[in-house]
């Protein structure tokens, strides 16, 4: 598990861009047969990926960075499944996960296991979790059964449809709320004009990138911002006054998680376009 720490506004203005990856890029989320996972001090956030081919891979807690027996002992965790199909088992109860297809599991769950249906068209399962302090259901989410969203036009090159999975009106959790954008054909802005909710920290995830697309994502205050380069299957870390906007190659697909004071999706501080430096 790696170490993210926060940062403090102030301090972010002085960074070059190797010090704005090491804080906030998450660049390799997938190891074959393997869980990564990154342990952000924003929120007590954890974002990871577990890639299973040749061997089942078990969620498995740090002991010493996360001070528990197992993962969820005082935590709950989204996953979206990226790859081919795959299995979640938790507990004993399998749940077959087809492609974009969510699981959220609550606090308490002990035995969580990632297997995929065939070794050679693998399932990549991506990890969203944070604390909680109360058990809710388990709940299989196909993207048929998520809500949708229609946002954007064509004419600001932003048409998306947002898939809302875990969140007050859908799957209940404690604070963590996810879901999956998809942006339409030609269209590479996600999330302009800008906002920041300082409620709540967020972790966006871009992937369905050609190998050699980029996502151009800005952060920072509104008056200060900066830019990280994302490339495919790389996710980053959206501290509460930071906005997150980003503008690619091409289309993209991204996963946004968020947890913090509330679950409000709405409850956001826009920014004016005219008042972003």
């Amino acid at each position: 598990m790696e170490i993210r720490y926060a940062s403090h506004p102030q301090e972010v203005k002085g960074y070059d861009t190797t010090r704005l990856r090491q804080d906030f890029l998450m660049e390799s989320l997938f190891t074959e047969n393997e869980l990564m996972l990154y342990y952000s001090h924003v929120d007590r956030f954890i974002t990871g990926g577990a890639f299973p081919t040749t061997a089942a891979i078990k969620l498995e807690a740090d002991r010493k960075d996360m001070g528990s027996d197992f993962f969820l002992e005082r935590r709950e965790i989204g996953i979206i499944n990226i790859g081919g199909q795959g299995k979640v088992t938790v507990d004993g109860t399998t749940y077959l996960m087809e492609p974009k297809d969510g699981l959220y599991i609550g606090l308490g769950a002990i035995d969580v296991v990632f297997e995929s249906i065939d070794a050679s068209n693998p399932a990549k399962f991506y990890i969203n979790s944070s604390p909680a302090h109360k058990n809710y259901p388990t709940v299989h989410i196909p993207i048929s059964e998520s809500t949708p969203a229609h946002l954007g036009s064509p004419a600001t090159s932003n048409e998306r449809v947002i898939n809302k999975y875990i969140h007050p009106q859908g799957v209940q959790s404690c604070q963590l709320v996810m879901g999956l954008t998809m942006l339409k054909p030609n269209n590479m802005w996600n999330t302009m004009p800008c906002h920041t909710h300082n409620r709540r920290s967020e972790v966006y995830f871009y992937f369905d990138m050609p190998e050699d697309g980029v996502v151009f994502h800005l952060m920072g205050e509104p008056q200060e911002t900066r830019h990280l380069v994302v490339r495919n299957e790389q996710a980053l870390i959206s501290p509460s006054w930071s906005i997150h906007s980003g503008v690619g190659t091409s289309s993209y697909t991204f996963i946004w998680g968020m947890a913090g004071e509330n679950q409000i999706f709405d409850d956001m501080d826009h920014v004016a376009m005219q008042d972003i430096m």
